[in-house]
């Protein structure tokens, strides 16, 4: 599979005049849910209107979706609304009813994406459809796993292609439900420019309160649409009831978001960012260069730890080391979570050159 412009083809026919929108609730609970909030859409930025009919969830006993009685309700809601129907296919026996009932858009979730036999399954029986199959990133930051589920739907024959970047599970406490892990998704579009990708806030977020700061962090990073859970009674949601947002309130997220310019072509802009680029560059140069410089004395301290019989890891010592840094970092407006990850990479790093030196 190769970067085209007609990857693209069929959001471009769209002419949309903004980011596309993917919006409904969680889970389709009953017709009249799924039908009010249809119609508290229906005037709005949402193109596509989306419900979960079959819903995987982590443990049995769950609510797990109503099943194919749903998707006679996306019907109702195409036939009432004019709007076109998406939901989420995790087998073939899905896909066949999915298509059967007409809904426009598939989406295939992260715990399918994770597992090629599934997304083999799927795209067999997808294969040749004219309908737009969405792929949501793995559970985990496997950036070849994700790609490899969208090359086997290419191979059998769909055309109408996308991804969506819902972030990644971690054993971490973080304040995500799901990390985001933008430098992958950057990674993704470096790839595939042309390939759509949509950001979905509600899983990576976890948190209706967060919604609007990563849908403004997504559009910044020149992201082609947004997937939004919407409920007319978030709190008494059946599922993911913490992420829902009310369609009023999507409207509103809608109109504060600042759609970006790709780019600016005035003089003084390029000129400044020209000069800021430099900034950064000479910046980074001096990371290198005292990163270099760190693990060198990192050398020296297992050198001296080979010579006394010492353990590598001193944990007593690496806590110090992270509590001080996370309050300096926050002095510095760099937040706990980066801070976290560098340092952590840095110790990692700082690791490995010592037990180079003592078992070298």
């Amino acid at each position: 599979m190769k970067n085209t412009k007609e990857l693209r083809t069929w959001l471009d026919d769209m002419k949309l005049d903004h980011p596309l929108v993917i919006a409904g609730p969680c889970s389709a609970e009953t017709e009249e849910q799924v039908l009010k909030i249809a119609h508290e859409l229906k005037d709005s930025d949402v193109s596509y209107f989306r419900a979960g009919i079959w819903k995987p969830r982590t443990r049995p006993g769950m609510f797990e979706g109503v099943g194919e009685i749903g998707l006679r309700w996306l019907k109702k809601v195409k036939e009432e609304t004019g709007m076109k129907t998406c939901t989420e296919v995790a087998n073939a026996a899905h896909v066949k009813l999915a298509i059967e009932n007409d809904v426009d858009l598939l989406w295939i979730g992260a715990r399918s994406t994770v597992s090629p036999f599934i997304m083999q399954e799927i795209a067999d029986a997808l294969q040749g459809t004219d309908k737009i199959v969405l792929v949501k990133n793995p559970v985990n930051p496997d950036l070849a796993l994700w790609l490899g589920g969208i090359e086997r739907l290419y191979t059998a024959g769909i055309k109408n292609l996308g991804a969506i970047h819902r972030g990644f599970s971690t054993y971490e406490k973080t304040k995500y439900r799901n990390t985001p892990e933008w430098q992958l998704a950057i990674e993704f579009q470096n790839k595939f420019p042309d390939l759509p990708l949509i950001n979905d806030p509600s899983h990576i977020t976890g948190n209706r309160e967060m919604i609007q700061d990563v849908c403004q962090t997504a559009l910044d990073l020149n992201f082609d649409g947004l997937m939004i859970e919407t409920h007319f009674d978030p709190e008494n949601a059946w599922s993911d009831a913490a992420q829902q947002v009310t369609p009023t309130k999507l409207k509103q997220i809608m109109e504060d978001l600042k759609i970006r310019k790709e780019t600016n072509t005035e003089a003084d802009y390029t000129n400044a960012l020209d000069n800021l680029r430099a900034q950064i560059n000479v910046a980074d140069d001096q990371l290198i260069e005292l990163l270099g410089k760190r693990m060198k004395v990192s050398d020296e301290i297992g050198a001296l730890k080979k010579q006394k019989n010492v353990a590598v890891l001193q944990s007593k010592r690496w806590n110090e080391i992270l509590g001080n840094m996370i309050l300096e970092g926050e002095s510095k407006g760099l937040s706990e979570e980066f801070v976290l990850k560098m340092f952590k990479a840095i110790h990692q790093e700082s690791i490995n050159h010592q037990e180079k030196v003592i078992n070298g």
